[in-house]
């Protein structure tokens, strides 16, 4: 990608304070409810939750620090100042200078992490109809003022002065807390009129667009529902992902408040992780089949999964496009399919997962991979530009986050981004659920609604509401 306007990129970086400040400390015995802590702490005006691989959880703040692109411009802001650019189209490849001029900033040769969000929208610029994408934000990054890591053998605190290392060791001296002004999802019996509310339209949805693939416009789209909070109170994000993380198994979660956005969520799988050593791999999850309490039941729907003809297409389609997308950008022979069709529990589901890897060409970098694998396959469709068409003839609106990814990556070219499914987003006054389905040609409606029903139920019964402050409720089992 091209390295754009360099001096203003340049300046922005010597702008960003670095984080001189470190503090290492005995490890968290339950690290989830210290990073809920930090973010309800609300430290800064935007804040960042997340788990990456090994149970490691990072939690990152910070207002004064971030950029932000649309299709048309992009704007970095650093010590009360701000820096804005035209993206041509190409936010990314803006976004790739920032960070070089940021990596070249560093002083001491340690990398820097950021934080961000990419809205589902940012696909049309780079596979299908950029006049699609609209004006909205497609990209924030935070780089964070404080940042937290909690791992099992340490905790460690880098910050950008001692007034932001004080602030956060008062905290984790703390006690989590176990109890939080905060009340119980919809009322007894209700969670499953959350879940099925939309599911009639969204059957008509699935009958379209299997009438699509059945006159050839595409093999593959994955329709997904947006499903509105009732009206009330309001979600207590930070009391969500708390219950919600303890009652489900994903390969990613994330809590944040960050660019207009605010999201608790356990994601099923990664749209990438990037090494520093050019490693890249992906994960796509395809076909689904409901996960409980009762074992043998679990067992018999695992093996009903691996042997349905229709959800062994949708993920072998899957897999096939999503090794095309990684041969683009990787190394001649170095792409493999390291697992094939295992089947992971995530929550209320269980799914088919396959793990594709390879090594970075020459001359290629973490946002080139990112750039060809956004969205992830098993979001959209096949081909990826027929699917994102046929999802904007059959969708009720954009996306924005859900579909989009959540990541953490560093200068130094690592890059972390996890597939935002299941979970609770918000903006402005607004607060919902969404939740899709592989749609091919053998699909019936009536099985694509039960499946994003499924899906929901990871989510939905962990729902936690704002109370009057007097009043309190447990929020972690």
């Amino acid at each position: 990608m091209s390295t754009g306007p360099r001096p203003l990129w340049e300046a922005w970086a010597k702008s960003v304070p670095p984080l001189a400040r470190t503090s290492t400390r005995e490890p968290c015995p339950d690290p989830v409810a210290t990073a809920t802590h930090l973010a309800r702490a609300r430290l800064a005006d935007q804040y960042m939750v997340y788990e990456t691989e090994g149970g490691v959880w990072h939690f990152a703040a910070g207002s004064a620090v971030d950029v932000t692109a649309t299709a048309t411009g992009i704007t970095a802001r650093a010590a009360g100042r701000s820096w804005t650019s035209r993206t041509d189209g190409k936010p990314l490849t803006a976004f790739t200078a920032a960070l070089g001029a940021l990596r070249a900033a560093g002083e001491d040769g340690t990398a820097r992490h950021f934080y961000g969000w990419a809205a589902f929208e940012l696909a049309h610029l780079l596979h299908a109809d950029p006049a699609a994408t609209g004006d909205r934000p497609l990209l924030h990054v935070l780089v964070p003022s404080v940042e937290v890591t909690l791992a099992a053998d340490r905790t460690v605190v880098r910050a950008v002065d001692e007034a932001w290392l004080r602030k956060v060791a008062d905290l984790l001296a703390e006690r989590p807390e176990q109890r939080a002004p905060a009340v119980g999802g919809p009322a007894p019996g209700s969670t499953e009129a959350v879940v099925a509310a939309g599911s009639a339209a969204y059957g008509r949805a699935v009958a379209r667009t299997v009438a699509d693939i059945r006159a050839e416009l595409l093999e593959k789209a994955v329709v997904s529902r947006k499903v509105p909070l009732p009206a009330g109170p309001r979600a207590d994000f930070p009391a969500t992902y708390l219950a919600g993380r303890r009652a489900n198994t994903p390969a990613r979660s994330y809590l944040l408040d960050l660019g207009g956005y605010r999201a608790a969520g356990f994601s099923p799988e990664t749209v990438l992780e990037v090494g520093g050593d050019g490693r890249v791999s992906t994960q796509p999850l395809a076909g689904t089949r409901a996960y409980g309490a009762d074992p043998a039941e679990n067992e018999r729907r695992r093996v009903e999964l691996l042997t349905d003809p229709k959800e062994i297409h949708e993920h072998a389609v899957s897999v096939r496009l999503a090794f095309e997308e990684m041969a683009a950008v990787c190394r001649s022979g170095s792409v493999a399919v390291e697992e094939f069709m295992a089947v992971r529990p995530r929550g209320s589901v269980q799914h088919l997962a396959s793990r594709v890897t390879g090594r970075l060409r020459d001359g290629a970098g973490p946002w080139d991979a990112f750039a060809s694998l956004f969205p992830a396959i098993t979001a959209t469709g096949v081909s990826k530009r027929a699917a994102l068409q046929a999802l904007a003839r059959h969708e009720d609106g954009p996306r924005g986050l859900y579909g989009g990814a959540v990541f953490r990556g560093g200068t130094d070219g690592a890059l972390d981004a996890a597939l935002v499914l299941r979970t609770l987003i918000g903006a402005g006054e607004e607060e919902w659920l969404r939740a899709g389905a592989g749609v091919t040609a053998q699909s019936s409606p009536a099985r694509e609604i039960e499946e994003t029903c499924e899906k929901l139920r990871s989510v939905a019964p962990y729902l936690r509401f704002t109370r009057e402050p007097s009043d309190t409720a447990d929020i972690a089992p």
